[in-house]
């Protein structure tokens, strides 16, 4: 996306503001963002930080793959080189295609956390919250119980019980 100011730089800077009930969205470069006085923090933008991680040695697990036999995902033909050049994947396969290479990155990007729980918001008070986390504890019993993990499978059935 370029800058919606200079139009001629990539946009690295994505401000949402929301006045009266409308949602206006600004998309600048972080020259134009300077010059507009706004303060930048020195952070690696997120596919930054992943390209440097991918394109890290790594410690080999054994033989080096030539590139003709890098591992490509069974549905859509995405491959680790492919996705440290385009910073996307191309299915939701692919997190369990790569899930040895991506879950370093994604605990490290993510402050040691590797699910996504959601968010409840700050006015559904305490017995809603309670709630949404009963049903999303629930949801993990089921499902460590369906793979057969019975340590987790008792340890999510007792945090259950302390909440109710």
């Amino acid at each position: 996306m370029l800058c919606q100011n200079c139009k001629k730089q990539t946009a690295t800077i994505h401000l949402t503001e929301i006045s009266n009930g409308h949602r206006v969205e600004t998309h600048l470069c972080q020259d134009c963002a300077q010059n507009q006085g706004l303060t930048i923090q020195t952070q690696i933008p997120l596919n930054e930080l992943l390209s440097t991680l991918l394109s890290a040695p790594q410690e080999p697990a054994g033989p080096a793959q030539p590139p003709q036999e890098q591992k490509a995902c069974p549905r859509c033909g995405m491959t680790l080189q492919r996705f440290s050049k385009e910073m996307l994947l191309g299915c939701p396969y692919d997190y369990e295609v790569f899930e040895k290479n991506l879950l370093p990155l994604i605990l490290r990007t993510q402050n040691g956390h590797s699910e996504h729980c959601g968010k409840v918001p700050a006015a559904a008070g305490p017995d809603r919250k309670k709630q949404m986390r009963l049903t999303n504890l629930r949801r993990k019993l089921d499902e460590a119980v369906r793979r057969e993990q019975y340590e987790t499978a008792a340890r999510l059935r007792d945090e259950i019980r302390k909440l109710q």
